[in-house]
């Protein structure tokens, strides 16, 4: 079954956010407290630890929430998730996968660093429909 690793908010855009462990969904809002958080179709990103461990691999010293991610997640293959797919976060949670992937504006240091990036390829992004309290080790589901 397919979990959350870490609960990730920011104070402000561009940073890379804080694994703060839990959180509260707030509909067509995102994750409470964050910053990236508001009316329009990325309110929450997700991004799967296995693709973190990529980045592990090539000797980067990253983890959860240094790609910018709200959501880190273990057991779900979330860039093969069709747009409008449905996802169960936690006991009350739900989002609808609205973009997959992003262009980045700038190359951030992760890519400098080496030469690539995860985040753009294989984070996704969902907006919240049903809201509720979400943490670490709560289950992550595609809802049919």
């Amino acid at each position: 079954m397919a979990k959350i690793i870490a609960v990730c908010t920011s104070e402000k855009k561009g940073m890379r956010k804080k694994n703060v462990g839990e959180g509260v969904l707030k509909v067509n809002f995102g994750i409470e407290g964050d910053a990236h958080g508001g009316d329009w179709h990325r309110q929450v990103s997700l991004l799967a630890m296995e693709s973190i461990k990529k980045m592990q691999d090539m000797g980067l010293d990253v983890g959860p929430g240094d790609f910018a991610e709200n959501l880190t997640t273990e057991g779900i293959d979330l860039v093969s998730l069709p747009l409008g797919t449905k996802l169960k976060i936690g006991e009350t949670g739900v989002g609808e996968v609205t973009q997959i992937g992003k262009e980045c504006h700038t190359r951030c240091a992760i890519y400098y660093q080496a030469g690539d990036c995860v985040m753009p390829k294989e984070g996704i992004f969902i907006r919240v429909l049903d809201g509720g309290p979400i943490s670490v080790g709560d289950s992550v589901e595609v809802m049919e």
